[in-house]
């Protein structure tokens, strides 16, 4: 198991080497961000210097080889726009964003796998037949227009919700969280059910597809023949065998989530990761954008580490592959 573990992390060292250079290289030779940073009217002085206290006057790899110093020791830079390192910045927009992707798995867990539970048990009866047309809408409806017509409906018409911002937050360890006041919650509402929404109807296919396949199986079979209850069969035996692939999906889908919550965050004004990066790109802050894309990098390996760890857990085939 320490040697899997060991194995594993080197492989994740040599990926995330890889990003750097992948990152590093594709953002710096896009643009310029010396003619969008300084004024038109500026003269080749002053041009000079801008590109010089921006660190742009120095060959690419050099400029490279700094970064990875720089990220070694914790530092990613620092903001051509707001003059501020970038991995702070983009920590103070990270609660956020991470309140509302955990917030939009929550959902696709709570609600998606009861309701692919219950239509893959009862495939031909209404609500069975309803929860997948629904999936079908939840896949094909794009997140832009959703975001809308929630806002038409429940802020505009119904006046039910606030439709943009974060509402009042409240402090817990030094970090300013939105579900700890009854109005920040009023505020994450609309947003994480936006966000939620294409989660839902993955996880209830998923579970649907699973629990037909595993009805179907001898063990199911044998544990029926047993006496045992169809409850104990379906949430002991059935469940349990279906929820790699659905572990899987949530752990990349959390990624996901908080990697591409760019639309719905600028939809209602959310003042998280994803706004910041459409800010960021508009202006060419190359730090910002580097660092935001090396954080991505880092949590989904970090995701996928975890959902290794999960199959162990999950799964005692895997126990003994790992221990081989």
């Amino acid at each position: 198991m320490i040697t899997w573990l060991l194995r594993r992390l080197f492989q994740a060292l040599l990926v995330v080497l890889a990003m750097t250079v992948i990152v590093f290289i594709g953002v710096n030779v896009i643009g310029d961000p010396v003619e969008i940073l300084i004024s038109p009217d500026a003269d080749q002085a002053e041009r000079a210097r801008a590109i010089i206290a921006l660190g742009l006057d120095k060959p690419l790899w050099e400029q490279y080889l700094h970064f990875l110093y720089g990220a070694l020791h914790g530092d990613l830079g620092r903001s051509f726009v707001y003059n501020e390192p970038a991995l702070r910045l983009i920590g103070s927009r990270m609660p956020a964003t991470m309140e509302l992707a955990v917030t939009a798995v929550l959902l696709s867990i709570v609600i998606g796998i009861p309701l692919g539970l219950f239509a893959g048990l009862k495939p031909n009866s209404f609500f069975g037949r309803a929860a997948m047309a629904g999936s079908i809408l939840g896949f094909s409806l794009p997140t832009f227009w959703v975001g809308l017509m929630l806002i038409m409906v429940f802020a505009v018409q119904l006046g039910w919700l606030p439709s943009t911002g974060r509402g009042h937050t409240a402090e817990l360890f030094g970090i300013q969280w939105s579900f700890l006041t009854r109005d920040g919650l009023a505020h994450m509402v609309m947003p994480a059910t936006n966000l939620a929404l294409g989660n839902i109807a993955l996880v209830l296919r998923l579970t649907r597809s699973g629990v037909r396949e595993n009805l179907t199986m001898d063990y199911v079979k044998f544990a029926r023949a047993k006496g045992l209850s169809p409850t104990r069969v379906v949430f002991v035996h059935v469940l349990k065998n279906i929820m790699i692939p659905i572990v899987t999906v949530i752990g990349l889908e959390f990624g996901s989530v908080i990697a591409f919550a760019v639309v719905t965050e600028s939809v209602f004004a959310w003042p998280g990761m994803g706004k910041l990066i459409i800010d960021s790109i508009n202006v060419l802050d190359r730090p910002v954008i580097v660092a935001y894309l090396m954080m991505i990098v880092f949590l989904f390996i970090t995701i996928n580490l975890a959902v290794d760890l999960l199959y162990t857990v999950l799964d005692p085939r895997v126990r003994l592959e790992t221990k081989e």
